[in-house]
């Protein structure tokens, strides 16, 4: 069976910078923060810890009377697979369509609602549709089901390379010619007050920026204390370069290059090599040199050890070629969106790579020393004239992902 080459269609996103793939790039260009303290409703409340959450009404796209079937990490989904399958121009699969999806925790909030019916409010029984609601391939499983992607449907759990991994093997269910489109991406939304309790008791939390809460995420600054959970989906249609054009349809760059690794060191703690080798297995399966790579949208959560280490595996990956390298972590802007987070920033590092336009890290306006890189600080960079970019996503558990896109 002879390979294909692998093209994306369609974007979609949602996060808190906005609804709409291009109103989040625009909002990171800007770098426009969608960082407020967190606010959860009921009497439970997590003082002064920041967040990137959706305080605006989601897109009407679901029946009233189907809402018990949707964890709202489903609702998020189904928004960024509605616009990427819209741009796309597809208006239903068939059985060579497939859905490819990631989330670190599902429906988390289902489950915990749960938990609070049974054992706060004293309750005998849980909501009806609790099982499919708050399972894990929920998203997944609704995406199909409405688009009619009637192919192969994976659901990819690995923390925060869940939809990073989720749009690789997608690559390579096209690639190895099992599929002639699929719709990947991730989605997540636990902001709820027992996930993030769990979260602020591992203390890599970032506290509340004292001047302006918009400001509490710092990738590879010098006072960066933490990261920023957010809650956000994001989607890409891949199809092989044959369905495409078959199609008409519009290109917007070839996906070409997918590492994968697992540090095998530490359950949480990064590793350099380990990030290394899968920048390098990205490489290599793209055919490219490392100094064709023109941008790399870094994991850069903002915490001590991952920014520094990170720093120090593109260091030792592309060599004297890393000065050259434009680097920027958007989650200063949208937060960690875990499960989500591979996706929306593959989203971004596609829309840079059109455009010539690299978003800026912002509020970077006091450096690491350590994290020596051309971090892009403050401001957007316009005009660039990219051959490829590259789309880094770490986790815990030692996983790394690395996807690599280039102009078509």
């Amino acid at each position: 069976m002879s390979t294909q080459r692998v093209v994306i269609t369609g974007l979609g996103a949602i996060s808190a910078l906005g609804v709409g793939a291009s109103r989040n790039f625009d909002q990171a260009l800007q770098g426009q923060s969608g960082i407020h303290l967190l606010e959860l409703p009921g009497q439970h409340q997590r003082a002064r810890i920041p967040a990137a959450q959706i305080r605006f009404p989601l897109p009407d796209l679901i029946r009233a009377a189907e809402h018990a079937l949707f964890d709202r990490h489903a609702l998020l989904g189904w928004s960024a697979a509605t616009e990427a399958l819209e741009q796309a121009g597809i208006q239903a699969g068939d059985e060579r369509s497939g859905v490819f999806w990631g989330s670190g925790m599902g429906g988390a909030t289902t489950v915990e609602a749960g938990y609070v019916d049974l054992f706060v409010e004293g309750k005998s029984r849980v909501r009806p549709m609790s099982v499919v609601a708050g399972m894990n391939n929920a998203a997944a499983s609704q995406i199909a089901l409405r688009s009619q992607f009637k192919g192969t449907v994976s659901n990819y759990s690995n923390a925060c390379v869940s939809s990073a991994q989720a749009i690789g093997e997608a690559y390579r269910h096209i690639h190895h010619g099992y599929a002639d489109r699929v719709l990947a991406g991730g989605s997540e939304a636990l902001l709820s007050y027992g996930v993030v309790s769990a979260w602020d008791a591992l203390r890599v939390l970032a506290g509340a920026d004292s001047g302006n809460v918009a400001r509490s995420c710092r990738p590879f600054s010098a006072n960066r204390n933490g990261l920023v959970l957010g809650e956000a989906s994001a989607a890409v249609v891949l199809e092989s370069l044959e369905s495409a054009q078959q199609r008409g349809a519009t290109i917007l760059a070839e996906l070409v290059g997918y590492g994968a690794s697992n540090d095998a060191t530490h359950i949480t703690k990064p590793d350099a090599d380990g990030q290394r080798r899968a920048m390098m297995m990205a490489l290599r399966h793209a055919g490219l040199d490392v100094s064709q790579i023109g941008y790399i949208n870094a994991h850069g959560a903002g915490t001590a050890a991952g920014d520094l280490t990170e720093t120090q595996s593109i260091r030792q990956t592309f060599g004297a070629a890393a000065d050259k390298l434009m680097v920027s972590s958007t989650k200063a802007v949208h937060g960690h969106t875990l499960g989500a987070a591979g996706a929306l920033e593959f989203v971004m590092t596609v829309q840079a790579l059109a455009s010539g336009s690299v978003p800026p890290t912002a509020f970077l306006d006091q450096s690491d020393a350590e994290c020596d890189l051309d971090y892009v600080p403050l401001q957007a960079r316009h005009g660039q004239a990219m051959q490829a970019a590259m789309s880094n996503s770490f986790a815990f558990g030692g996983s790394n992902v690395s996807l690599i896109v280039q102009r078509y």
